[in-house]
């Protein structure tokens, strides 16, 4: 089973979360100004990459809180998991979007440590 590690309660196994959408979506500051293309834009266009990824999750069946984490859409692997509200933290040799695919004798090197 695969463990997610809350921020705040630490790991979990992956049933008691949940995707709540892709994460640092900017939010227009004066939404009565804002056209019907643009609102389309903020409410249907995101990111579909292929690798690192930012995403909010919801620990659903534990605190209940919000969280992001950045996750490899290839492998479900957590390269990390922060609060809402923080940086998005650097992955340390973590490979980002759009790189090839684990394969052969770099499969599994990542240890779940990586992710807190």
């Amino acid at each position: 089973m695969l463990l997610i590690h809350c921020p705040y309660c630490g790991a979990r196994p992956e049933l008691e979360f949940r995707y709540a959408g892709e994460a640092h979506v900017v939010r227009a500051e004066t939404p009565s100004e804002v056209g019907a293309d643009a609102w389309g834009d903020f409410l249907y266009q995101r990111s579909n990459v292929r690798g690192l990824h930012a995403e909010r999750w919801r620990h659903i069946h534990g605190c209940a809180r919000f969280f992001n984490a950045l996750r490899d859409t290839r492998t479900d692997f957590f390269a990390a998991t922060y609060r809402v509200g923080e940086p998005r933290p650097d992955t340390g040799g973590a490979p980002e979007a759009n790189q090839p695919a684990l394969s052969g004798d770099n499969v599994g090197t990542w240890s779940s440590e990586a992710a807190r």
